[in-house]
């Protein structure tokens, strides 16, 4: 790993210290590696989403091979 020095504003701080406090989290560090994540989970999940909605409408072209969401068992 790489350590990267940064800069917040001082009510996060505060915010991140009283989640260590609760037990949220064992320190600030895996507080902002686990928000880190969170976010890069959410930015692959964007993907995917606008990905399947891509191919949704591509169904209606293709209706012999592609499925749209609104016809899916799901």
């Amino acid at each position: 790993m790489v350590q990267v020095q940064l800069r917040v504003p001082e009510q996060t701080v505060k915010e991140i210290d009283e989640w260590v406090e609760k037990g949220k989290f064992k320190s600030r560090s895996d507080a902002v590696k686990t928000i880190i994540a969170l976010y890069e989970e959410k930015v692959k999940t964007m993907e995917f989403f606008r990905t399947l909605m891509k191919r949704s409408k591509e169904s209606e072209k293709n209706p012999q091979i592609l499925i749209p969401l609104d016809d899916s068992d799901i």
